[in-house]
Formats: structure tokens, C-alpha cells, sequence
């Protein structure tokens, strides 16, 4: 959809289709289509944008930098900033809450921790609402106005149910959320009630409330917005574009991300082969997907098959194990059957990267040492650290390597989490968890004295 001349890069929408990706069957459909999944034979769709590499490409990254300056309301979005790579006409009725634009920091001490001698920190919940998904929603919403759909809906751990809601809100679409009852921090939930979203509190865990969702995909008013929709992957690729601006094109070795639903490491696969195939970049970092190990299908299944069994997407299985009654304090993955697992299987496979579990003392000690970089960041968002660490010794990550962590969602998402860890009662089905970097709240009389004392104690 870019033009030769990388001038204002005119649409080319009309080229831009769904397709099929299993390889024995690569059926296509228009994208005025409502599907989810492929008709034919089940498979997972992805949007075909039908990308036409610029004579120059500086040109076109000087227009995407140009813009960071606008006033246009599309450029002020870190998704609509780069709308050429985007299946949508100019005419598009955009919903935007101004997401993307997020910081990518340095971690020093989260260096260190991991045996690095740099890491940096793509903190994604820095959004709107909160997480990474606002930015697949921005995408998703807008082509729910474009099909005339009245009913947007999504299964959710608790931060695709807040943006949604909040997106749905801006649309003037109702949205329904399905959640497991019971399973969700009271942030997450509040978001959702405070942006006027029915709420439906499901009796089972995530993977009931998506059996359903995928069922209601069935009625023609209703559009479902989980990353099994194809443009909410539109929308999360856009954040590989704004990461390779922000390392100035400069294209780092690891990319690691955390696994749910794996819609966000198909999403940085898919940004990041666009960007190779239009030549703004000439290599693909190699991505990491880190899950706990309590809620780790895709990791067990990588560990069977090794990483140099399959040759060709051809290869890849046609089923996931699930797992039946999924655990992890980082709810946001707290997934036993990841919907976008093939998607994020070939992405990590074609770059060389790896998928692993890590435990939940590795998460919440990593919680706490991002925190010492003076970032917050949910549970979930911990795993990249916690599987860097991991990677570095086991020798797939070199300690000189260039390494990006991802952040997926904001420290308030789980605020008891944080206060059960470093007051020591933090534990996952009576299972305690220790806090090797507890700090523990100190009681204090009023007077000066003992403050001074206290501070002397602690230099």
C-alpha cells in the first residue's frame, strides 16, 4: 500500500485482502468479510496489505517522523502516524484516544540483573488505558464502524475488557465484556464499569468466556475485537514501527515479549517482516515469548518440538495441548488456550527466537527490579525481564547483545500485587512467595531523630 514514490503514499486499499495462513489451504477474502478464522478450513486469517517497497525509504521515514509534529489527529496517534501500512481508506471513520507514542527506557539495574551490559524498556503501558492493547483496539473499533457493526465484544483477562470499553465508549458502539468471575483485578474491572461496558462475569476462566465469544461471533450485529480479529494485529504491529524509529532504524538483536493470547508477539512479527520486505530494515530481531509456567501451552510445545525440527511453516501442528486449569499471579497471561498460538509459533520460528516459561518467584523478583529502574510495570510485563535472565544463561542472549524488554501493561493494572509482594504475603494458591527485593513499609515515631536515624540506617 506504499506507493514507489514514498511522497504522501497514496492507498492502495483496494489490494489489501484477508488471507488464510495454513499453506495447504491460503484462501483469501475481502475485507468488507466479517470472519475471524478462515470459512473454508479453520484456519488463522491475516490481513495481506499488499506493500509496494518505495524507491526511497528515507522518504518515508522522514513522512512518519514529520508527522510526530502535526496537528492532524492521525498523526498524533502512534497507530494512524504510519496509516500507509494500515488496510483502511483515508475516509475511515479513525477512533483514536491518541494511543501508541509510548517511552522506551534504559534499564540499568534491570542490565545488571540479567547479566546485560544494556537493556531497554518499551513500555506499552503507557496507553490510554493502561496496556499495549489500546493500540489493537484503535484498529479493531474502526473497522467495526466501517462494517456498520451496532455490538463489539471480547473475552479478556481484564486490560483487552478496558479497551475495548474505553475504544467502544469513543465509537459510540455498545460494548460487551466476558470475564472470568472472580479472576480479575479490581483496576481492570473498575476500568471497564467506569467506561459503560455490560459486563458479564462468566463462571469458568478465560478460555470458557472465549468459547462463547467465538460463538456470539456468529450474530451478524456483533464484532469481536480479541486478537483472533485480524485488525487488532493491524493495530499492535504499528508499535514495531515506532520502536525501530525510536532505536533509529538501528535494528536491535532480541525483541522479548510476554505470551497470553499471543497476539502481541504476531503483531511485532508481522511489523517487523513489513518493514524488512518495504526495506526500512534489513534484518528481523529475533523474538522472545516469555509465559509463566503455569499458563505455558505454546512453551511446552516449543520444548517438544526443538527449535530446528520444523523447516517450514508447512510443519508447524495443527493443535496446542491447552492447559485445562491455568495458574500465574500475572493474570493478564493467565491463558490455557492461546488463540493466536500458530501465528506467534511461525513468527518466533522465522526469527530464531525462543519461547520459555519462567516460575513465579523469577516474575515477581523481576517485578521488583524494574521497579528499582524506577519503572512500574504489571506482573505480566516482569516475564520479559525474568525470561532475559533465563535466555542471557542459558547463552541464547549474548551479554553484549542489543535487547528490548516489552512492557505490556501499567503498575496500577495490580496494585495489591505489588503491596502483598513487599509486605511478604504474596503467594498463589497458599503457595508463598519470598521477595528477594522486599521494601517493607517502616513504622516510624514522629520526630526527627527518628527519621534521621532511619535514613542513616538505610544509606
Amino acid at each position: 500500500m506504499i506507493q514507489k514514490t514514498a511522497r504522501a503514499a497514496e492507498k492502495a486499499s483496494a489490494k489489501a485482502l484477508q488471507r488464510c495462513l495454513l499453506p495447504a489451504c491460503g484462501a483469501t477474502y475481502s475485507l468488507s468479510e466479517r470472519i475471524y478464522v478462515c470459512p473454508r478450513c479453520g484456519g488463522p486469517l491475516e490481513i495481506d496489505c499488499s506493500l509496494i517497497a518505495p524507491d526511497n525509504p528515507e522518504a518515508l521515514r522522514k513522512l512518519w517522523r514529520d508527522r510526530a509534529v502535526s496537528r492532524d489527529p492521525r498523526d498524533a496517534s502512534g497507530v494512524w502516524r504510519y496509516r500507509e501500512m494500515l488496510p483502511f481508506d483515508d475516509d475511515a471513520p479513525i477512533v483514536t484516544l491518541r494511543e501508541g507514542n509510548t517511552p522506551l527506557y534504559d534499564g540499568p539495574r534491570s542490565a545488571d540483573y540479567c547479566a546485560l551490559g544494556s537493556l531497554r524498556l518499551k513500555h506499552q503501558g503507557c496507553n490510554p488505558t493502561g496496556s499495549f492493547k489500546d493500540t489493537g483496539m484503535s484498529a479493531a473499533v474502526t473497522q467495526a464502524l466501517v462494517l456498520g457493526t451496532r455490538t463489539v465484544v471480547c473475552a479478556s483477562t481484564g486490560n483487552t475488557a478496558a479497551s475495548l470499553a474505553a475504544y467502544a465508549a469513543r465509537a459510540g458502539l455498545q460494548a460487551a465484556i466476558l470475564l472470568p468471575h472472580g479472576q480479575i483485578t479490581a483496576a481492570k474491572l473498575a476500568q471497564s464499569m467506569d467506561y459503560g461496558a455490560l459486563v458479564c462475569e462468566i463462571d469458568g476462566n478465560f478460555d470458557d468466556c472465549m468459547r462463547l465469544i467465538q460463538q456470539l461471533g456468529d450474530d451478524p450485529s456483533i464484532y469481536v475485537a480479541n486478537s483472533i480479529n485480524p485488525f487488532r494485529i493491524e493495530g499492535q504491529k504499528t508499535v514495531a514501527f515506532e520502536l525501530m524509529e525510536q532505536c533509529g532504524w538501528q535494528v536491535p538483536d532480541h525483541v522479548v515479549v510476554p505470551g497470553g493470547n499471543m497476539g502481541n508477539s504476531s503483531a511485532f512479527g508481522k511489523g517487523f517482516s513489513e518493514l524488512r520486505a518495504l526495506g526500512l530494515i534489513d534484518r528481523i530481531p529475533k523474538l522472545n515469548v516469555i509465559q509463566a509456567e503455569g499458563s505455558a501451552p505454546l512453551a511446552h510445545l516449543f520444548a517438544e518440538l526443538g527449535n530446528d525440527q520444523i523447516a517450514s511453516d508447512a510443519e508447524i501442528p495443527d493443535a496446542i495441548e491447552p492447559v485445562e486449569h491455568p495458574r500465574t499471579l500475572a493474570t493478564a497471561i493467565k491463558i490455557g488456550a492461546p488463540v493466536s498460538w500458530q501465528k506467534s509459533l511461525r513468527t518466533v520460528l522465522r526469527s530464531g527466537g525462543r519461547i520459555i516459561a519462567v516460575s513465579e518467584q523469577e516474575i515477581a523478583d523481576a517485578k521488583a527490579i524494574i521497579g528499582r529502574d524506577g519503572i512500574g510495570c504489571e506482573p505480566a510485563s516482569a516475564t520479559t525481564v525474568a525470561g532475559i535472565k533465563k535466555l542471557v544463561a542459558a547463552g541464547h542472549i549474548r551479554p553484549a547483545d542489543a535487547v528490548v524488554a516489552v512492557l505490556t501493561g501499567h503498575v496500577l493494572k495490580d496494585p495489591d500485587y505489588v503491596s502483598h509482594y513487599h509486605r511478604g504475603t504474596l503467594s498463589l494458591e497458599s503457595q508463598p512467595i519470598s521477595g528477594a527485593f522486599r521494601n517493607v513499609p517502616v513504622h516510624v515515631a514522629a520526630t526527627k531523630s527518628a527519621i534521621l536515624e532511619i535514613l542513616e540506617r538505610r544509606r
